[in-house]
């Protein structure tokens, strides 16, 4: 299993190590140990949740509120899709920069994703299915959306014709998520995993 840092701040791609013979294929998708080694403290299992999703779909991007936040270890089950991060945390010296990832049935690839950073996707391919561990249980009056097509942002989603939910559609800008205080900030977010550092040690 291989941890490499992306450009945002916390926003680790694993890849694991794939066993294949005749009989089909076994491979280690998460290890606490190992991500707790380069995250600097364990992630809590909160909630497991899986989505289906079809070919030119894009969802997000959600974040919640921090504190708590919700940290995420996601991968694609089936098929595939184009997994994209956005540093939302104001303040942050990659504030607005997004990550896109893929993530398949093929390489097996994860991301985790800490608290504070916003998460969505695009579907590559039909009944694309994503994985989620997150640390804390859904909270509706917590979680919150920005528009994944807002200019602002200028994501590269690979669809031509996105297709939205109605709550990511009414979603607001990233400006608008800015003037309304919306957004976590950089200082609060680092705050909050420093003292799941502390509580480790």
């Amino acid at each position: 299993m291989k941890f490499r840092e992306l450009s945002i701040e916390g926003l680790i791609e694993i890849t694991p190590q794939l066993h294949g013979d005749p009989r089909g294929m076994f491979t280690e998708w998460y290890r606490f140990d190992r991500l707790a080694e380069v995250v600097g403290h364990p992630l809590r299992l909160a909630q497991a949740n899986l989505s289906v999703s079809s070919r030119g779909v894009v969802r997000g991007i959600h974040f919640a509120d921090v504190p708590p936040g919700q940290a995420k270890y996601v991968t694609c089950v089936r098929g595939a899709v184009l997994d994209v991060i956005v540093d939302l945390r104001v303040g942050s010296p990659t504030f607005g920069r997004w990550e896109g990832v893929r993530l398949d049935d093929v390489e097996r690839r994860a991301v985790y994703i800490p608290e504070g950073l916003g998460h969505g996707f695009c579907a590559l391919s039909d009944d694309a299915t994503l994985s989620y561990l997150c640390s804390e249980t859904y909270n509706p009056t917590g979680e919150h959306s920005v528009h994944p097509l807002d200019p602002d942002l200028g994501i590269e989603w690979p669809a031509d014709q996105p297709l939205l939910s109605a709550r990511d559609e009414a979603a607001p800008s990233l400006a608008e998520a800015i003037s309304s205080g919306l957004l976590p900030t950089y200082e609060t977010c680092k705050a909050f995993t420093e003292s799941l550092r502390t509580q480790q040690g």
